[in-house]
């Protein structure tokens, strides 16, 4: 059987609790799996964790290792191969229970989950593949040293180029290292690289969620100089930074930072998450950014007891 089953790894076990925002997270899987067969809202399950929908997507994708509408997909079409195989309900039927207006779409679904149809399904002998509702545990275990400092830093400016995002995730990480490609191939890059004055120095990657309809995708520097005609400023408010050193600039190895970041480091580090924008900060050298090392900034604040 084929499933997700989510443990915390920690180094050291402190004070024998989890955050709060792991209960919240319990809570958010426990709203999916009394809605599969409803509307599901991506805001309500916002709110019980505490954040905006952009960043409570985020953090999923991070700690779970696939998008919250893949997660979503799955459980329901797990539901549905249950349905067809033990049931009399027509197909259609049971495309219409979990939300599915038009048969073909619910085929799609059914396939890239089950590798068959719907119909075949209902065939005596068929395999299906079961993905269970994710369970969330501490486990006590030995890791790897997670290298980080903690950094008091006043409010300072970014400038930079930008590309909009949108709260589905799984766009923004095909657009992403898309967006990359484009600026990293033209003069762009080396008019963002020529602003670095301030720290964090070196080129920035970063998530910035204004507002639902404003969401962008910053590569930018940390800088005091004038904002050229064809670029953007924002201002990153003063906090407290972990800051982790990380090696390689992959994306991946970005992301497993912010993975063991909630998964290991958070729920046990006296601190909690401050839902800043999150900074990808890649060195640079003789206008290049240099392979091997890079840092991933995480605001956050102190844990109220």
């Amino acid at each position: 059987m084929r499933g997700l089953y989510f443990q915390f790894r920690v180094r050291l076990l402190h004070g024998g609790k989890a955050m709060s925002w792991l209960e919240n997270f319990s809570k958010a899987i426990e709203y999916i799996e009394t809605h599969l067969d409803k509307e599901i809202s991506y805001e309500d399950m916002a709110k019980i964790t505490g954040c905006s929908t952009f960043y409570f997507q985020r953090i999923f994708s991070y700690i779970v290792g696939i998008s919250l509408s893949e997660y979503i997909r799955r459980r329901r079409m797990t539901q549905a191969g249950f349905d067809l195989q033990r049931t009399d309900m027509r197909v259609l039927d049971v495309a219409f229970k979990y939300g599915y207006s038009s048969p073909t779409s619910f085929n799609r679904a059914f396939q890239a989950v089950h590798g068959i149809t719907p119909i075949c399904a209902k065939e005596m002998g068929s395999t299906l593949n079961t993905y269970p509702a994710i369970k969330f545990s501490i486990n006590v275990v030995g890791g790897n040293a997670m290298s980080y400092r903690i950094e008091k830093k006043k409010a300072f400016r970014i400038v930079g180029v930008r590309t909009s995002l949108s709260e589905d995730i799984e766009k923004n990480q095909k657009n992403v290292p898309l967006f990359w490609d484009r600026v990293l191939q033209n003069s762009q890059f080396n008019n963002v690289v020529e602003l670095n004055n301030n720290e964090p120095n070196g080129v920035l990657g970063i998530s910035i969620y204004e507002n639902p309809k404003e969401i962008y995708y910053y590569i930018a520097t940390a800088t005091d100089q004038k904002t050229p005609c064809d670029m953007h400023e924002y201002h990153i408010p003063a906090s407290t930074w972990a800051v982790f050193e990380n090696d390689g600039y992959i994306k991946e190895d970005v992301q497993s930072v912010f993975r063991r970041f909630y998964t290991e480091w958070l729920p046990f580090s006296g601190y909690d998450y401050a839902g800043l924008p999150d900074i990808e900060v890649y060195p640079i050298q003789n206008g290049k950014i240099l392979q091997g090392h890079s840092e991933v900034w995480i605001a956050v604040k102190q844990k109220k007891e």
